[in-house]
């Protein structure tokens, strides 16, 4: 019988300010001056809820805290900051979610909102993400 080695799956992320995008719509911010991060390394992590960044990103991102919220970690319940609606894009899909914060050593996580927003499964073998299956692959969402 032969072992499939199953490891952590990681994969760029493009996170941006919602707030600077709108005001590029409405002409008072030039498209370059839209804050925004991208990251090579983001964490997909299926017992995460959230897009939970670092508070140092969170402040190149300049998003407001908007309130508070208790959460399950490692180290037990703990509450963490809930920030501003970001755009975030994996694989060329878009969503848009609020963002949580995690301690300044953990790495961006992309938790099950976000992979449900932007219809995405772990395939765990692959390390990587792929469409759902269930749409064919494509980038669809359920109404029922």
């Amino acid at each position: 019988m032969e072992t499939t080695t199953v490891g952590k799956v990681l994969v760029a992320a493009k996170i941006e300010n919602v707030q600077d995008l709108t005001r590029v719509k409405l002409g008072l911010l030039a498209a370059d001056q839209v804050r925004s991060v991208e990251v090579t390394d983001a964490l997909v992590d299926t017992g995460a809820t959230m897009l939970s960044l670092p508070k140092r990103l969170i402040a190149q991102l300049g998003l407001d805290r908007v309130r508070s919220r208790k959460f399950r970690t490692t180290s037990g319940p703990a509450e963490f900051g809930i920030y501003d609606v970001v755009r975030l894009t994996i694989q060329g899909r878009e969503c848009t979610v609020e963002v949580s914060e995690v301690p300044a050593d953990s790495p961006v996580l992309v938790g099950q909102i976000p992979l449900e927003a932007l219809d995405f499964v772990v395939d765990p073998a692959g390390q990587k993400l792929i469409g759902n299956p269930e749409h064919g692959g494509e980038h669809m969402a359920d109404l029922f």
